[in-house]
């Protein structure tokens, strides 16, 4: 799927509102940098079995390859050589791109295994753009570390960088980017800094205490895209009153501002309480809340078009079930809470583990939790009166 396809308007009329298109494919599983990594991509089969069986019936699609001439759109040709290169003889004497021991260890079959995800977030792209799915979630992507010349943070290809320049080159005129995982969309935004076209919002860890570092509320975007790249760094222990207050105050007012075409969301569920990355501590409560404005978001200012990836998460009992909840809010469906003894199963039989309380759901936190904390509230500040008046919000 190349980015050179010509220039097609979207469908005039409302995207279709049938059931959304399930991406996944079995070889995802080959974006495997180490046997003791902290990213193990069984979470995204765990994530597929747990939808088929708990929101059945399920649409889904296995990607192709993404072509070389895609990923060129994004990556430099002397990184992507390099890539390839090691991808079939991973031993590297010096740390290159970004690749090398530590975060982003060389693997054979890497650059396939990376284009792989890359085709799945092109594929769901390119289904919602043309109108065959209003909605699509990639349970592979959300590699929104990955720069245009070097891996970072476990990402080899900015798989989202990718796909939201495919829509634009095919007709998409605004998209509206938000990204939940615990860390800074830092790929993302540099990809699209200084374009008014797309609109980024990253809620994650602040920058002082996580990687990447970046991610200040005052990086607000350069040239014509000022104002258009939103960070909220919020502050350890934040949990989930202080998270949806967050998300509230700041998501779905420039979203009523910006009127996006095309909404697309990074969901990495490593700001989870169980992340061992991490240091947010929510719950599933933050994620259900997320995916229903998502869900009122798409309906109410994109005719329903909402694609959504993956993404980081490093609990492989919590992703899952995360991911799932958020796919719930894209068929706007609210499964029961038990979960399948057979996916229990199946958790106990490929990570020996399974979820901690044996839910869907966590169990409610305690009430003295629920405060908004005024490092929190001072955040929500910070944000608001660095973007706010650009949008004319104030």
């Amino acid at each position: 799927m190349s980015l050179a396809a010509p220039v097609v308007p979207l469908p005039s009329r409302e995207a279709p509102s049938g059931r959304p298109l399930l991406v996944y494919h079995p070889d995802y599983l080959t974006y495997r940098f180490s046997a003791d990594h902290a990213l193990r991509e069984v979470r995204g089969r765990l994530a597929r079995d747990l939808i088929a069986s708990i929101l059945a019936p399920v649409e889904e699609r296995a990607p192709s390859l993404a072509s070389e001439d895609a990923i060129l759109g994004t990556h430099q040709a002397s990184y992507v050589k390099v890539v390839k290169r090691l991808s079939k003889d991973p031993v590297v004497a010096e740390p290159d791109f970004g690749l090398g021991p530590g975060d982003n260890p060389p693997f054979a079959g890497m650059y396939d295994a990376a284009r792989l995800q890359v085709g799945g977030t092109l594929l769901a792209c390119e289904e919602v753009r043309t109108g065959r799915f209003a909605r699509a979630y990639n349970l592979g992507g959300g590699f929104h570390h990955a720069m245009p010349d070097r891996a970072s943070g476990f990402c080899i290809f900015n798989d989202i960088a990718i796909g939201i320049r495919h829509l634009l080159a095919t007709g998409v005129r605004r998209i509206l980017y938000v990204d939940i995982d615990g860390h800074h969309g830092d790929g993302v935004q540099d990809a699209f800094y200084r374009d008014p076209r797309v609109l980024t919002i990253s809620l994650h860890e602040d920058g002082r205490f996580l990687f990447p570092g970046t991610g200040f509320a005052d990086e607000i975007g350069e040239g014509e895209g000022k104002g258009y790249a939103v960070n909220v760094p919020l502050p350890p222990r934040t949990r989930d009153a202080g998270w949806t207050n967050a998300f509230d105050a700041i998501v779905p007012p420039l979203a009523e501002a910006f009127r996006p075409e095309v909404l697309v969301t990074q969901t990495g569920a490593d700001a989870h309480t169980a992340d061992p990355l991490t240091h947010l501590e929510l719950t599933t409560e933050s994620y259900e809340h997320a995916g229903a404005r998502f869900d009122e978001i798409a309906r109410r200012l994109c005719s329903n078009r909402w694609i959504a990836v993956g993404g980081g998460g490093y609990d492989v009992t919590t992703v899952p079930r995360v991911w799932a909840l958020l796919y719930a809010a894209m068929v706007r469906r609210r499964p029961g809470n038990a979960l399948p003894e057979d996916w229990r199963r199946e958790c106990r039989r490929l990570v020996r583990a399974e979820p901690k309380d044996g839910t869907l759901r966590d169990a409610s936190h305690p009430a003295e939790e629920a405060a908004v904390s005024r490092a929190v509230a001072k955040v929500i500040d910070e944000v608001q009166d660095h973007v706010f008046p650009i949008h004319g919000l104030r």
